[in-house]
């Protein structure tokens, strides 16, 4: 709008008044009240109402980048988090998810686990929570019997290959990069093994395949996506290969029990073994000191003999022998020279009440 535009309005009045100069209506100009600022308080209404309608701004969010596009050419530089400005039409900015991410295997009911909704099997769909819930990946075992497995992956996207990313893959890179990847390293795997040590083998199986996994993923040129886990969760076998592995593991549960109560046992007899070991030490060792006591009483009793003492014990005897005969004075008493044996007293009256009673 011209800023004379006054003047073109006054104008337009004075030709409308001569064309209709017996009369009509005459038109007036609605800004003539206004001032002459007032065309550009128009100008600036309509740039702000184009601004709210096409809104050329898109606004990035933490734990997110922005990648702008050029006339459908990709900028390689990714747009931090903040306020972003473009050309509608001409320019686009396509807001990427650069968080933890997971995707989980399985047919189980969303209640099995914690980050999944309820009373729903999982499905190719996103669920709030950065939790993409797919069908479990159904393997055949080395004897060519199907085995179902429950897998969850943890991984993300490198916020500096995003665009990279987009440009020659596109949104669905994650069925490209994560998801093929998985199924084909999972089935390559137990593959190798049969349903009976899967069961056994779990923890190496969990192992080979997060090894495999990351090794497929780093494949990708610049390594666009970090692998952050890969759990293993549950080893779906036959049910006729379930019941015999239960068979067998209730087999060794018993043959364990057996030899823990027979180990029991004999750590008990063990014990009485010892306990009787120990109480028959005892005891001998206990004569065995009474007997060394003694012999030291012995040897020091004889070190303390002497012949003079000696000699008086002979005289004290002889002393008792004497009072003794003057009671008894049929006695017979047989000195033993030295005083080494002690002498002997025999009853002579008493011996031949004997003989006569014998005749």
């Amino acid at each position: 709008m011209p800023a004379d535009m006054n003047d073109y309005f006054k104008k337009k009045r004075s030709s409308n008044n001569n064309n209709n100069s017996g009369g009509g209506n005459n038109f007036e100009n609605p800004l003539n009240n206004m001032g002459k600022g007032a065309p550009w308080m128009f100008i600036v209404a309509a740039i702000a109402f184009a601004f709210f309608v096409f809104k050329p701004f898109t606004i990035i969010n933490s734990g997110e980048v922005g990648i702008k596009v050029n006339m459908g050419k990709f900028e390689k530089e990714p747009l931090g988090a903040g306020l972003h400005l473009f050309i509608p039409v001409i320019q686009e900015i396509i807001p990427v998810n650069i968080k933890s991410r997971m995707i989980v295997y399985s047919n189980r009911s969303g209640g099995a686990f914690s980050d999944a909704p309820d009373k729903r099997l999982y499905s190719s769909q996103e669920y709030e929570g950065g939790v993409k819930y797919n069908p479990a990946i159904t393997v055949k075992d080395k004897r060519n019997l199907n085995v179902s497995i429950d897998i969850a992956v943890q991984y993300l996207l490198k916020p500096e290959s995003a665009p990279h990313v987009f440009a020659t893959i596109g949104a669905g890179w994650e069925d490209k990069i994560i998801n093929s990847k998985v199924r084909k390293v999972v089935r390559n795997v137990l593959g190798q093994y049969s349903a009976e040590e899967m069961a056994e083998k779990r923890g190496e199986i969990n192992a080979l395949i997060e090894t495999n996994i990351r090794k497929e993923v780093d494949l990708q040129p610049n390594k666009p996506v970090e692998l952050l886990a890969v759990d293993l969760r549950n080893i779906n076998l036959p049910e006729q290969v379930q019941e015999q592995i239960n068979q067998v593991q209730m087999a060794k549960q018993q043959k364990q029990k057996a030899e823990i109560d027979a180990k029991k046992r004999a750590a008990e007899a063990q014990g009485i073994a010892e306990k009787n070991r120990i109480e028959a030490q005892g005891k001998a060792d206990k004569i065995r000191i009474e007997a060394e006591e003694q012999a030291k009483a012995n040897m020091l009793i004889s070190s303390s003999l002497t012949a003079e003492l000696l000699q008086l014990e002979q005289i004290k005897t002889q002393g008792k022998f004497n009072e003794a005969l003057k009671v008894n004075k049929d006695a017979q008493i047989f000195l033993t020279p030295g005083g080494a044996v002690p002498n002997i007293w025999v009853d002579a009256k008493a011996k031949q009440q004997r003989m006569m009673g014998q005749q």
